[in-house]
C-alpha cells in the first residue's frame, strides 16, 4: 500500500514546481558565497597524480620501492663525563630506479652544537617574567657543546671519504654514482657530550640525580643515520630543527653497547647475550615473566637497585642486540642505569608471546611499578586489534623526567610521584597516557613509517586517535584505576576538548597539512585536531565498522613502508566507499570551524486557498485556478493567509482537493490506515562555521517524546551557509537541538536549539559564583 506521506510529498512536489521561477529571481539576493561549493570539490587539484609506484586506490603500486641502511655499530658510554663514542659501518641498498651521486646522511645532534642555528630561528621580544631556570639557561651559561664530532669517514677498503656537513646534514660524496639495484659499504668514528635532558627538553640525555651521584641514561639520535630516498622528493633532507621529528630508512641493526658493569640496560632488538649480562636470579625471574601473562615479574627489584646505586664500578660490560630475521627497524635507541629496576610481563599477541617491559629508578615508585607495564600491555592489545599483530618480540616503558619520545620497541615516558611516594589523578593518568602514546608509537611511526620531518600529524594524530582507543579500553580493563562510574578522562579525543583550539585566533592558527616548524601550536595542530577529527568520522561520519576496516586497511598496506598523506586520504575512501573529499578539505586543508544552528521555525496548516504569494504568482502570469492541476497550499501560522480554524484538523479536513483524491485513488482499508500530519513545519538550519558535518538533529514533540534524524553532510552541497527541512507529525513539536551529545566539535552551541536558550554571560556566572561564597 502506498504510504500517506509519501503521497502527501508528491502532491506538495507539484507546488514546489511552480515556484521554481521565483526562487530563480531571488537568488540574486542571496549573500555572495552562499553557493560556493569548493568543499564538495574533489581533491585532484591538491593530490599528486596517481603514478606506478603509487596508485589511486591508496595502496603501494607495482613499481613502490624503499632503499634500505643495514647499521653495525660499537658504542661505548662514559658514565664518568657523560660523553658517548662509537663506530659504525653502514651498508646502503639503492633500490630505487636511480642512480645516486651521493649520500645523505643525517647529524640530528649537531642541533644542540655551539654553532647549531637552531635557537635563532625564531622572533621574541622580553617576555613579562622568565622562570628562573630559564633565564640563567639562556643568559648565564656557556650553550652546550652537543653536536658530533665526526672523527673520519671512510669507504670499505679504510680510504677516507670526503663529506660536507651542512647543520644536520652530511653529503657523503661516493667516487662513483651508485647504480639502481646496488650496495655500498662505509664507515663513520664519531662521538659527542651527552646533554641533561631535563634542561630544555632534549630528547635523548640523561638525568642527575644529585642525592646518589647517579645518572640515567635515555639515548637515540646518538648515531649518524641515513636519509629516506623515495619516488616522493627524491632525497628528505629537510634540516632537522627541533620540532620536526624524523624521516628514516627501514634496515637492521647488530649494535655492542658497552657500559659500566652495574649497569642495567635495554635496547632496540633482541639481546644477544642475556645470560653474560643478567645475573643468574635475574635469568630465573626473565622465565618467570616468560610465563606470567596476568601480572608483572620484577626482574631487577627496588632493593637491588638501590643497592647497584651506592657502587660505581670501574669495570664495563658490553650489551649486544641484534634485529630480529625478516623484522626491520627504521632507529635504535637504548637506556641505561644502575638505579633501574626491572619488570616483565608476556602479552599474547596474535599467537605469539610478546614481553612488557618497564624500566624506572625508584624515585618513579610506587606508581610505575603498579600501572606502567599494564598501559603497555593494553597499548600492544588495543593497537594491536585496530591495526595488525605487534611484530616485535617486546616493549619497553622507560621512566624519564618530562619525556615523552619514542623509538622502535623502547621509549621514555614522564610521570613522578612526589618525594613521599603519593600523587594526584593528573600525574597518575599522565604518566598513563604518555605510555600509551609513546608504546603506541611503535605502530606510527616505527611501521608504518611515515614521514615525521613534514607530516606531523600522520604519527602523532593518528597515534594520538589510537590512545583514546586505548585510553577507553584500560579505563573498563583496569577499573581501579578509574574513579568509579567514570570514563577514563581522556585529554584529547572528545569532539568538545577541540573546541577551544578551533575557536582561537585565526592569526595563530594553521591548517593540518603544516610543517611541524611553521605552526604556533603544536600539540592542538598534529595530536589534538586530527585525532578529534578521526573520531568524528568513526563515531558521526562513517560509523565504526566502516572507518575500522578502512584504518586497518591503510595500517596492513603500508606497514614497514613510507606512506604519505594522500595514500591515507585514498585509502579510507577506496576501503569503505565513502567520498570523504569534503572531510579532508575541511578538517586538514582549512582552519574553519563547526557552527551549525536552528535559525528559524515556521508552522504551516494546510488549506485549500491558494496563499497570497501563490495569487501573486499566477496573476504574473495569467493563470487562473482552472489553468492548474489540483493543488494543495500551505498557509504558514504567522502570515495572513492563515486562518485560525485550519489549527488542529486533519490535512483532508482543510483540503478538499486531497479529500478528493484520496476518496478516488484509495480504498476504505487503506484510508483507514492512513496517518495524516496534523502539524507541518519548515525548520531553517544555519551554518556560520566553515566546515560541513552530519546534521544531527533531536526533535521533541508535546507529548514528550523525542526523534533523532542525521541528515548526511551533503545536505550543504547546494548551499553552504543554510538548508531548509520539512517535517511534519501527527504530534506538535515543541523543541530542537542540534548536536544534542556534542559530536561534531561545534564551537558555538548558543544557536543550537529551538526555542533560543536564554544563557548567562560569562559575567552573570561570575557574580553568581562570588554571591555564593
Amino acid at each position: 500500500m502506498m504510504k500517506f506521506k509519501y503521497y502527501f510529498a508528491s502532491v506538495l512536489f507539484l507546488f514546489a514546481a511552480t515556484l521554481v521561477a521565483q526562487e530563480e529571481e531571488k537568488k540574486e539576493e542571496r549573500k555572495p558565497g552562499h553557493y560556493n561549493q569548493s568543499r564538495f570539490k574533489q581533491l585532484y587539484e591538491e593530490f599528486s597524480t596517481p603514478n606506478t609506484y603509487r596508485s589511486a586506490t591508496g595502496k603501494p603500486g607495482p613499481d613502490y620501492y624503499q632503499n634500505q641502511a643495514d647499521y653495525v655499530m660499537d658504542i661505548e658510554l662514559d658514565d664518568k663525563n657523560a660523553k658517548i663514542y662509537g663506530e659504525e659501518t653502514i651498508t646502503y641498498h639503492n633500490n630505487s630506479p636511480d642512480d645516486l651521486e651521493f649520500l645523505w646522511v643525517q647529524l640530528d645532534q649537531n642541533v644542540r652544537a655551539k654553532d647549531s642555528k637552531s635557537p635563532l630561528r625564531n622572533g621574541g621580544g622580553v617576555p613579562l617574567a622568565y622562570r628562573t631556570s630559564s633565564f640563567a639557561s639562556e643568559y648565564m651559561t656557556e650553550p652546550f657543546d652537543g653536536g658530533f664530532n665526526i672523527e673520519y669517514v671512510k669507504d670499505a677498503n679504510g680510504r677516507p671519504l670526503p663529506y660536507t656537513i651542512n647543520q644536520t646534514m652530511m653529503r657523503v660524496d661516493i667516487p662513483q654514482p651508485l647504480k639502481s639495484g646496488e650496495k655500498v659499504s662505509f664507515s663513520i668514528k664519531w662521538w659527542y657530550n651527552i646533554p641533561d635532558h631535563t634542561v630544555n627538553r632534549a630528547r635523548s640525555g640523561y638525568e642527575y640525580f644529585p642525592k646518589d651521584g647517579n645518572r640515567a641514561y635515555v639515548i637515540a639520535q646518538f648515531f649518524p643515520r641515513m636519509a629516506v630516498y623515495n619516488d616522493v622528493e627524491g632525497w628528505q633532507n629537510h634540516q632537522f630543527w627541533g620540532s620536526g621529528e624524523f624521516a628514516l630508512p627501514f634496515g637492521n641493526y647488530e649494535v655492542n653497547i658497552t657500559v659500566p658493569a652495574d649497569h642495567v640496560l635495554d635496547a632496540t632488538g633482541v639481546l644477544q647475550n642475556r645470560k653474560e649480562v643478567y645475573t643468574k636470579e635475574m635469568m630465573k625471574r626473565y622465565e618467570q615473566a616468560k610465563k606470567s601473562y596476568d601480572k608483572p615479574v620484577l626482574i631487577v627489584t627496588q632493593a637491588e637497585a638501590e643497592a647497584a646505586e651506592k657502587d660505581f664500578s670501574e669495570k664495563k660490560k658490553t650489551w649486544k642486540f641484534k634485529t630480529e630475521p625478516g623484522k626491520m627497524v627504521r632507529d635504535f635507541g637504548f637506556a641505561t642505569s644502575r638505579k633501574f629496576i626491572v619488570d616483565m610481563q608476556a602479552v599474547k599477541i596474535g599467537g605469539r608471546d610478546v614481553m612488557a617491559v618497564s624500566m624506572y629508578p625508584k624515585e618513579g615508585n610506587p606508581l610505575w611499578e603498579e600501572y606502567s607495564t599494564k598501559a603497555v600491555v593494553q597499548t600492544l592489545k588495543t593497537y594491536s586489534k585496530h591495526t595488525f599483530d605487534y611484530p616485535y618480540h617486546k616493549a619497553i616503558s622507560v621512566h624519564a623526567k618530562n619525556q615523552g619520545m619514542e623509538y622502535p620497541m623502547i621509549c621514555w615516558n614522564y610521570g613522578r610521584p612526589n618525594e613521599d611516594g603519593t600523587y594526584s589523578d593528573r600525574v597518575k593518568y599522565g604518566m598513563i597516557s604518555v605510555i600509551i602514546h609513546e608504546v603506541g608509537h611503535n605502530f606510527f611511526p616505527m611501521i608504518v613509517n611515515s614521514d615525521e620531518r613534514q607530516w606531523g600529524w600522520m604519527d602523532e594524530g593518528l597515534d594520538t586517535f589510537m590512545q583514546y582507543l586505548a585510553e577507553q579500553e584500560f579505563g573498563k580493563n583496569f577499573p581501579e584505576a578509574i574513579a568509579p562510574n567514570e570514563r577514563y578522562p581522556s585529554r584529547r579525543g572528545d569532539p568538545a576538548k577541540i573546541v577551544p583550539y578551533m575557536a582561537g585566533d585565526q592569526e595563530y592558527l594553521s591548517p593540518i597539512m603544516s610543517n611541524p616548524e611553521n605552526v604556533y601550536q603544536l600539540g592542538p595542530n598534529a595530536y589534538g585536531k586530527p585525532a578529534t577529527a578521526l573520531n568524528i568520522l568513526r563515531e558521526t561520519v562513517m560509523g565504526k565498522e566502516l572507518f575500522d576496516h578502512a584504518f586497518k586497511t591503510y595500517a596492513q598496506r603500508w606497514k614497514f613502508k613510507h606512506p604519505t598523506p594522500e595514500d591515507f586520504f585514498r585509502t579510507m575512501e577506496d576501503a569503505s566507499a565513502v567520498d570523504l573529499d569534503w572531510f579532508w578539505r575541511s578538517w586538514f586543508y582549512t582552519t574553519d570551524y563547526v557552527d551549525i544552528g536552528v535559525k528559524e521555525v515556521k508552522k504551516y496548516y494546510v488549506t485549500n486557498k491558494p496563499t497570497k504569494e501563490m495569487q501573486e504568482y499566477m496573476a504574473a502570469r495569467n493563470l487562473t485556478e482552472a489553468d492548474l492541476p489540483p493543488l494543495v497550499y500551505l498557509a504558514e501560522e504567522d502570515s495572513e493567509d492563515y486562518n485560525e480554524e485550519l489549527k488542529g484538523k486533519l490535512p483532508s479536513e482543510t483540503s478538499q482537493t486531497l479529500k478528493e483524491f484520496m476518496m478516488d485513488n484509495m480504498t476504505a482499508e487503506e484510508r483507514a490506515k492512513v496517518k495524516e500530519p496534523k502539524y507541518i513545519y519548515e525548520v531553517t538550519f544555519d551554518k556560520p562555521g566553515g566546515i560541513p558535518m552530519p546534521l544531527i538533529v533531536e526533535y521533541t514533540y508535546a507529548d514528550g517524546s523525542k526523534e533523532n534524524v542525521t541528515y548526511p553532510p551533503e545536505i550543504w552541497r547546494k548551499n553552504d551557509a543554510e538548508v531548509k527541512r520539512v517535517v511534519s507529525s501527527d504530534k506538535e513539536l515543541v523543541g530542537i537541538v542540534v548536536d544534542p551529545k556534542l559530536e561534531t566539535a561545534d564551537i558555538d552551541t548558543t544557536n543550537n536549539a529551538w526555542p533560543k536558550k536564554d544563557e548567562k554571560s560569562d559575567f552573570d556566572k561570575f557574580k553568581e559564583s562570588v554571591k555564593g561564597k
